[in-house]
């Protein structure tokens, strides 16, 4: 029998504990090689990192993390700045992930080594949020990836593509209801996303993108 393990990266009081773990290991690293391992931008003066989350350019110190908007006049939602699991998970990418380019072709989550496995907290957690949160709202589905910077594509009956994080990206896709079926929603990623996370990262990666929507609309 397959364990049913949980990937999530913090929950309730434990949210602290694999912060403070990968925070270590961010203040223990090179940031140079970070910088040339996951192709972030680097300021060796100012000792900070530039890199974008949900459409939002930050600068991050090392090796204390501090993180400051780009744009210190946008009072909008920030996941870096208020998420802890964005944190972590770019926390995670600066110190263990090596940066790989895309070919321009998307995959499910069923299709990325372990996606199979782990589909079903996947469904749960992130299409089925996605559906019920939005599936009767695509108004404001549609308003919100517009403020996220996201492109209309030609999927399902609504999708968008926006970049989670730089040369990651990701696409939410639609179908409408009718008086017989719910409306239903795809995830699809980037086809270098799985080189460069493992299968529990995306389901993250996921979770942020949903939140972030549902915090601005």
């Amino acid at each position: 029998m397959v364990e049913n393990k949980e990937f999530d990266y913090a929950k309730d009081n434990l949210e602290m504990r694999p912060l403070e773990h990968y925070l270590e290991l961010y203040k223990a690293a090179d940031p140079a090689e970070m910088a040339a391992r996951t192709g972030t931008a680097y300021n060796a003066d100012t000792k900070e990192f530039y890199l974008h989350v949900m459409g939002k350019g930050y600068y991050v110190s090392h090796p204390d993390f501090n993180i400051r908007k780009e744009k210190e006049e946008d009072a909008s939602y920030h996941a870096l700045l208020d998420f802890h699991k964005t944190k972590i998970f770019v926390l995670r990418f600066l110190t263990e992930c090596q940066m790989a380019p895309a070919s321009g072709k998307y995959v499910t989550y069923r299709d990325i080594p372990d996606g199979e496995l782990y589909f079903r907290q996947f469904q749960g957690r992130c299409i089925f949020r996605l559906q019920f949160g939005f599936g009767y709202k695509l108004d404001k589905f549609r308003a919100g990836m517009e403020m996220l910077g996201g492109k209309s594509v030609k999927m399902g009956d609504v999708a968008y593509s926006f970049e989670f994080m730089d040369g990651l990206s990701m696409i939410f896709i639609f179908w409408e209801g009718d008086d017989e079926f719910q409306p239903s929603a795809q995830i699809l990623f980037s086809d270098n996303f799985a080189t460069v996370f493992k299968a529990e990262d995306l389901a993250v990666a996921g979770d942020i993108s949903i939140g972030n929507l549902k915090a601005i609309v």
